[in-house]
């Protein structure tokens, strides 16, 4: 007589559903990374060393030490991965993007519309656009100009740094002339993408390198948006983020301004996600803890490495333009449509625009400046 199947609670089932390899291609997708910076370059670099055919997309001044001696990938909690030369594909001609099955898209705000042409006229259809953006809208401006093609956003949590390191031989003696490109990630966190057919989230995960799967990417990206607005700030204070964050004076400003920022989302009716264990309207109350308590409850919130600085820092230091009108613009809009005061968040734009004019770098400044 046949035994009766074992019953299988909806959990298991569902989450067999979920590991199901019947829709996983045997080969990894061919990966192009569209504008390897920072994030692009570190997230590329560590598909490759897992074994991803993967193209970086760039400007000749980050692939040039790539191409030449390697590259190599540190973080904070110990990772430390060297690669050849040789063992990822690095390129500035667009046509690169005809070979991909996944495009992932790391440009810079202002230049999304460039990068959605160039898809559009080099990428095959059937390829997938990922967007690896800072700001909220870059995924839906690429669907605007990529329509009918599988274009998802995703939230990437984790700063990484550039670093030029000093080529070893065999021996670790340091050598002489050229250096590999180091990129260094300085915080934690996993990447979250929104869901959608493919199983893309299992199929990129790495043992470095999370990403799971939302239905809700847009109350994710709001999360992350509140975390970002300190890019400014930390940008302003010429400070590391852990020098910043333990300075009082500077987290009550992050408080403030977060809250004025969920007061605006409170107004437009937006819901957003933590990107911490906690919930995002908690984090205001949490920075101005004293600072004895405030270490405690942060160190279970987030890892910092020590040198870690915004990517608007990095950007000042290079004299570059920043992303503050993906950021701060954000919630000023935000503001001014639903009739909500943005003071801080306009100080700090101000602070940013008069920064950037200037050319001079950090400017070191005191959070006093920033309070009316």
């Amino acid at each position: 007589m046949n035994r009766p199947a074992p019953l299988t609670s909806r959990k298991s089932l569902f989450n067999s559903v979920q590991q199901t390899p019947r829709q996983t291609p045997k080969k990894p997708p061919r990966i192009v990374v569209a504008g390897a910076g920072a994030i692009g370059c570190f997230c590329g670099g560590l598909w490759a060393a897992a074994g991803f055919p993967v193209t970086l997309l760039g400007r000749a001044r980050v692939l040039a030490p790539i191409v030449q001696n390697g590259l190599r990938l540190t973080d904070f909690s110990g990772m430390d991965k060297v690669l050849p030369r040789g063992s990822l594909s690095c390129s500035e001609d667009p046509s690169v993007l005809a070979g991909a099955d996944l495009v992932v898209v790391a440009v810079k705000s202002s230049a999304t519309a460039e990068m959605a042409n160039l898809i559009a006229h080099h990428a095959s259809p059937a390829a997938m656009i990922l967007s690896f953006q800072n700001g909220l809208g870059n995924a839906a401006l690429l669907q605007d100009m990529l329509p009918g093609r599988d274009v998802r956003a995703a939230m990437v949590p984790f700063n990484v740094v550039s670093r030029q390191e000093p080529e070893l031989d065999s021996e670790g003696v340091v050598k002489g002339g050229p250096v590999i490109a180091g990129f260094h990630r300085a915080s934690s966190g996993g990447i979250v993408m929104a869901s959608g057919p493919g199983y893309w989230g299992r199929r990129l995960t790495l043992p470095h390198m999370v990403i799971s799967e939302s239905e809700d990417i847009a109350g994710v990206q709001w999360g992350k948006l509140l975390i970002n607005l300190n890019n400014a700030l930390n940008a302003l204070s010429g400070l590391t983020l852990v020098e910043q964050l333990q300075d009082r004076r500077w987290r009550r400003l992050m408080a403030d301004q977060m809250a004025e920022a969920l007061q605006v989302m409170r107004a437009a009716g937006l819901r957003p996600v933590s990107t911490t264990p906690l919930p995002a309207w908690t984090t205001p109350y949490i920075l101005r803890l004293p600072n004895w308590a405030f270490t405690r409850v942060a160190a279970q919130m987030l890892t910092i490495d020590p040198l870690a600085r915004s990517s608007m820092a990095q950007d000042l230091m290079l004299r570059r333009a920043t992303e503050v009108d993906a950021l701060q613009g954000e919630i000023q809009r935000l503001g001014h449509a639903t009739g909500t005061a943005t003071p801080i968040t306009d100080l700090v734009i101000r602070a940013i625009r008069v920064t950037e004019k200037k050319q001079a770098g950090l400017p070191m400044m005191e959070p006093s400046l920033l309070v009316r």
